[in-house]
């Protein structure tokens, strides 16, 4: 990838909870402006959405603790660019089949997701991955990840593992079940710039 930031645009980093300023560094590597998110004025200012990785059932209760939820779902179905890793993957999904029943996701890109399905914290790990798009392998890091477990036609994959999808995208959407943000490695985040 050799396009820079994308310049004049604003990527939004959800801060309520997870591993938000990780996301941070990687973006700013590029050269890429962003500011964290907490609340709605906050929103107002950005062009793009990060959902970053973390608990997804705690954020989902946040969301709607801090009414972050209602104008986040308007922000995306006016076809703001969203790009959400692992617990950020469930949040943007269209369904989470393990899922509490009070948890919420946004549904902005088809594809459905169980949590925790590649095992606890302890089961952690890393690996390389072939991405669409790019010449080197990506190291990768699984930390209580997420499976997709169906993806709609209009879905496309970007890199899978044991023929399961872990980075897809759809419109102006971008999910991985993996963590981009950990290591050095900031191709993924400059493929989610190439989308604005």
């Amino acid at each position: 990838m050799t396009r820079g930031p994308a310049v004049g645009r604003t990527v939004g980093v959800l801060a309520l909870q997870g591993a938000f300023f990780a996301h941070q560094i990687a973006f700013e590597s590029l050269g890429q402006q962003t500011i964290q998110v907490r609340n709605e004025e906050d929103l107002g200012l950005v062009d793009a959405l990060v959902f970053p990785g973390g608990e997804s059932t705690a954020m989902s209760h946040l969301l709607r603790t801090s009414e972050m939820f209602e104008p986040i779902q308007a922000r995306l179905s006016e076809g703001m660019p969203a790009f959400g890793t692992c617990a950020g993957m469930i949040m943007l999904s269209t369904a989470v089949i393990d899922g509490r029943h009070d948890q919420r996701s946004f549904g902005v890109i088809d594809i459905d997701v169980q949590r925790n399905a590649y095992g606890r914290q302890i089961d952690s790990f890393e690996t390389d991955i072939n991405v669409e798009g790019l010449h080197e392998p990506f190291h990768a890091s699984f930390i209580r990840a997420p499976q997709v477990v169906r993806c709609g036609s209009g879905v496309s994959v970007l890199a899978s593992l044991a023929d399961s999808p872990i980075l897809v995208k759809q419109n102006s959407v971008m999910v991985a079940a993996f963590h981009p943000e950990l290591g050095v490695d900031s191709r993924v985040h400059a493929m989610f710039l190439e989308m604005l």
